[in-house]
């Protein structure tokens, strides 16, 4: 097999699209055109088709260096040589899973438009993912790191804000820099949010945050929103950066660094710990599992139910105190 087109086996994301689109054929990319375009139809998020997108593109080339007809050319063992083509690569499995579920998902797409009988990645099986377990910070490790936000600048009251929101709301941080001024009902103390696939989910706000952004609107964004430029036509962003633009989810994760280091956190956390310690916390204080689901706008308990064994020492002391028979 000649994958001169791909580049070193060690930096197959190097390619550009444009060398991509030169190594699959026209016809090919034509039908992964429309399949993208149905992924955008059915609400899939613009980092998502993307995603998938040069994943296609990437088994394009690979369909066409090996002069497979796709997608009629394309049978369950030529996908097992490219699973294990894939595998020569050093990805991550939730990269390898993702690679091989947008090529399940485009022949998924041919067989609905006709153009194969039947779809032969359906039994193509995934690489098992070691299960792990979320980090969660302790109730007191999540005072410590909001403590050390400064308080006296306009940064610092607008990082308390965001911070209270991921904690008290389970957001995700792309989820706080869509977040719009009208995004906050400060009377039903809830908020909006649009969260994957464009989905909108109104989740209840607790008193601290909603103090922690009624304080931001009133001395750190008028400060902030200096420097920006007015359009009558876009929503005001509530999260605003130092140069008044809309924040970054990259400036999200650069003020956690730092908190964490600030807060002498000994664990390596993301942003996204505050929206385990959400699900955790609740579930651990006796929130219904369904309700927490809910909450984080996820399609399946199946993937809320991770956090029940995070809980697991909770449940533990639970039982010693209340069944009859746990202590001698």
């Amino acid at each position: 097999m000649n994958m001169k087109i791909i580049g070193k086996q060690s930096e197959p994301e190097a390619v550009d699209k444009t060398d991509m689109d030169d190594g699959a054929r026209k016809n090919d990319l034509a039908v992964l055109g429309r399949y993208l375009a149905s992924l955008a139809q059915t609400g899939c998020s613009d980092k998502t088709v993307r995603a998938y997108g040069q994943d296609c593109r990437q088994f394009l080339i690979y369909a066409a260096a090996e002069e497979a007809g796709f997608p009629a050319g394309i049978d369950y063992r030529f996908l097992r040589r490219y699973a294990v083509f894939l595998a020569g690569f050093n990805y991550q499995k939730s990269t390898l899973n993702r690679k091989l579920s947008a090529v399940r998902g485009l022949l998924k797409f041919c067989r609905a438009e006709g153009l194969i009988r039947s779809n032969p990645a359906r039994l193509l099986p995934s690489p098992k993912q070691p299960r792990k377990l979320p980090v969660v910070l302790r109730p007191g490790e999540v005072e410590s790191f909001l403590e050390a936000i400064d308080l006296s600048r306009p940064l610092g009251i607008r990082d308390r804000a965001i911070f209270e929101l991921l904690y008290s709301c389970g957001l995700r941080s792309e989820e706080v820099t869509l977040l719009d001024t009208i995004s906050i009902d400060f009377e039903q103390e809830e908020i909006t949010v649009q969260g994957k696939g464009n989905k909108m989910r109104v989740v209840p706000v607790g008193e601290v945050a909603l103090g922690a952004v009624r304080e931001y609107l009133q001395k750190g964004r008028p400060e902030l929103a200096r420097l920006r430029k007015r359009d009558e036509a876009e929503p005001a962003p509530l999260f605003l950066s130092s140069r008044g633009k809309r924040l970054g989810t990259s400036d999200i994760r650069r003020r956690t660094i730092k908190y964490v280091r600030k807060a002498a956190i000994k664990r390596r956390i993301s942003a996204h710990a505050f929206r385990h310690c959400f699900a955790t916390h609740l579930l651990e204080g006796g929130a219904d599992l369904r309700v927490v689901q809910e909450l984080l706008g996820h399609a399946s308990v199946a993937t809320t139910q991770r956090y029940t064994h995070v809980s697991g020492a909770h449940l533990r002391r639970v039982y010693e105190r209340a069944h009859p028979r746990a202590r001698l």
